[in-house]
């Protein structure tokens, strides 16, 4: 009986069930795309875009110093190992030449059947000749003993050396990697910064190219800069002799004044492009001083001075994490590398958070 039973029929009719199916997939259809919308980049307001390409120039300059300090530290650690390597040649070479001397006493000794020195004192015809001998064996193998120790030495010397040169190719490495990463990270933020500068229209990016050059931190972030830049900058550079505390300051400010104009590249330091602390580290440099390489080491390289005492030549400091640098020539002016396409100017140092100060020389 019960195969004879009608089948229950669905409580929705074929049409009816075409039409949830469809309203269904509509709707997950706009699920999906207000998901997707929700996950979209919001659209940038010009304001926002300048705000933002300026936090992504300082946070490549921070990883520009970064760089600089690991290169610095890769390039100590790559002549620290080729010293080694040259030692270890030469100790190899002394080891050499006290094994060949050891050879030729043994051949020596083989030619000479190596006799007893009983045996040699019975067969010889010549007792004083035969003791003359001996003695001079004796020194024979006095001086032998002095290669032999000569050889150790060198063999234990040239186990050290190369013990430490492993330990200085792996510290090598480890800052190669670490140069990579940085390298990376300021090639990503840059990029970043021309793609958000790319959505501004002509007239936009206009406004905030004469915004932002005026005061020195502007530019087209490409890296290369000078042009109309560079010689508005000229226009601007200081009359008169340069007024400085003593000669080496203002040898470290004429030199400074000279570059005005030449293009920021980062981890440049001259002579035809610098960063900010490739640009100080050559102004005291060309005044007989040695500044270490990065902004977060120059700071202390000097005595730390207040505000309100800056003189002439003085290195001044930008940001929490002391990450540029200028040079102070007087009235509340600096000349530096301001970043990628703006090039080496003339800036007030109220346009960037002030850190602090240092004198040099």
């Amino acid at each position: 009986m019960a195969a004879h039973r009608k089948p229950r029929q669905s409580p929705l009719g074929g049409q009816a069930v075409r039409t949830a199916a469809t309203l269904a997939l509509a709707s997950a259809a706009t699920a999906t795309v207000f998901e997707g919308a929700g996950h979209a980049e919001p659209q940038l307001t010009p304001a926002q875009v300048r705000a933002k390409v300026d936090r992504l120039y300082q946070e490549a300059e921070v990883a520009t110093e970064k760089y600089n300090g690991a290169k610095e530290k890769a390039d100590v650690a790559r002549g620290a190992l080729d010293r080694l390597r040259d030692e270890a040649a030469r100790r190899t070479d002394r080891l050499n030449a006290g094994r060949a001397g050891l050879g030729s006493v043994a051949t020596a000794q083989y030619r000479s059947g190596g006799l007893d020195p009983a045996v040699q004192l019975a067969l010889t015809s010549d007792p004083e000749q035969y003791l003359e001998r001996a003695a001079l064996a004796e020194k024979a193998g006095e001086r032998q003993a002095v290669a032999l120790a000569s050889v150790r030495r060198e063999l234990t010397g040239i186990g050290q050396l190369r013990a430490e040169s492993a330990r200085r190719l792996a510290e090598l490495r480890g800052h190669e990697s670490d140069l990579r990463r940085q390298k990376s990270a300021v090639q990503g933020r840059l990029a970043e910064a021309r793609a958000l500068l790319a959505r501004l229209t002509a007239e936009e990016r206009a406004r905030y190219e004469a915004a932002t050059t005026g005061s020195g931190r502007g530019g087209t972030g490409d890296g290369r800069g000078g042009g109309a830049g560079g010689r508005a900058d000229r226009a601007s550079e200081p009359r008169g002799p340069v007024s400085a505390p003593n000669a080496r300051a203002a040898e470290a400010l004429s030199f400074a004044r000279a570059q005005l104009g030449k293009p920021y590249v980062w981890g440049a330091t001259g002579p035809s492009a610098y960063d900010c602390s490739g640009l100080t580290q050559a102004a005291w440099r060309a005044a007989g001083v040695s500044l270490p390489r990065t902004t977060y080491t120059q700071i202390n390289a000097g005595r730390r001075v207040p505000r309100s005492e800056l003189a002439p030549g003085d290195l001044v400091f930008f940001y929490s994490g002391i990450s540029h640098v200028g040079l102070y020539i007087g009235g509340g002016q600096m000349i530096h590398a301001p970043r990628p396409g703006a090039p080496v100017r003339v800036a007030p140092i109220d346009e960037m958070p002030f850190a602090g100060a240092t004198r040099v020389g």
